[in-house]
């Protein structure tokens, strides 16, 4: 089989899931989980102000993390796969990595939080990616600075990511040729970091959250729903939409008694995406305990009862343009 049609068989493996979801959890859960600053430090890396909020890695303390419940959670709403944030924009590794200090084996809770979340999910029959951010604040990599030993860091933890841990069938990466931030192609092209990955997974989707030109830049095209990315009537795929049920992608301390997005609000959310070819992930943000709120696993629960996902697989009869290279 080429590379092409092992492109197309695994995109329609993983448009046949249909319902995923997507699970922010990371240093923001500790740092912004009250006052005006919203799940990471935008206005430092987009309008070079000065960064006030490193992160230390001691202050990383989930005493009560709980995997389990996660998956058990995600599970009963029928999610089929699942992203978690192995480093997002601030670039503290839920891994112990080689590369850097800053990561879980400098927390007070030094669990591999990577192979806790994929033992889990795994268990409960979810197919489980993960997710990393290419920008990096902690180290540097942005819009202004990419440098060919940043490239090498880069590198060397998605190695670590995709060799550590097993089969990992998607990678979300952001923060990069996004207009929120990160290198842009030019500064770090998509096609050395995919064919690294696909050199160590060939059947691992590479899913970029920041490409807005089809298929050039990402194996799935993506859509954040909750910034507003709505997706074409005339798309047919392949796609994934995320959004929440909450205010914010990470824990905030007034999560347990806000208002949330009804199930009723998701479900028709996955009535428009499903038959354009796009899935649609749904955020679970565990508080700074490592545990899910009453309220969201609630709503998690009322969703299962209530959602119908496709059951018929797509044919091999696919829109034209699904391969992108």
């Amino acid at each position: 089989m080429d590379r092409n049609q092992r492109l197309l068989e695994n995109q329609k493996r993983f448009i046949n899931l249909r319902l995923g979801t997507f699970i922010h959890f990371n240093s923001a859960s500790f740092q912004f989980n009250s006052g005006d600053i919203v799940d990471w430090e935008y206005d430092h890396e987009n309008f070079g102000t000065k960064r006030e909020f490193p992160f230390n890695p001691a202050d990383w303390n989930p005493v009560e993390l709980d995997c389990e419940s996660w998956a058990k959670t995600a599970k009963a709403a029928s999610c089929r796969f699942s992203a978690l944030t192995a480093k997002h924009h601030e670039g503290f590794a839920l891994w112990p990595s080689r590369y850097t200090d800053h990561c879980v084996k400098n927390a007070k809770v030094k669990t591999d939080v990577v192979a806790e979340y994929l033992h889990a999910f795994r268990s409960e029959g979810i197919t489980a990616g993960l997710y990393f951010s290419v920008l990096d604040l902690t180290h540097n990599i942005g819009k202004k600075s990419c440098t060919a030993e940043q490239k090498q860091f880069i590198k060397n933890q998605i190695t670590e990511l995709l060799t550590n841990y097993g089969s990992i069938p998607f990678l979300m990466v952001d923060g990069w040729g996004s207009p929120w931030g990160g290198p842009s192609f030019d500064m770090l092209p998509f096609e050395e970091i995919d064919d690294l990955v696909k050199s160590i997974q060939p059947d691992c989707l590479l899913m970029n959250i920041g490409a807005f030109d089809g298929l050039r830049h990402t194996d799935i095209a993506f859509f954040e729903n909750a910034a507003g990315q709505e997706v074409n009537p005339d798309f047919a795929g392949p796609g994934v939409s995320c959004n929440k049920l909450t205010r914010t992608w990470f824990w905030r301390a007034d999560d347990p008694f806000a208002t949330l997005n009804s199930p009723d609000w998701a479900v028709k959310k996955m009535q428009t995406y499903f038959p354009l070819n796009v899935n649609f992930m749904l955020n679970i943000s565990p508080n700074t305990k490592g545990k899910i709120d009453d309220n969201l696993k609630l709503a998690f629960e009322k969703i299962g009862q209530i959602v119908r996902l496709p059951q018929q697989p797509l044919s091999d009869k696919l829109p034209h343009g699904w391969i992108k290279r």
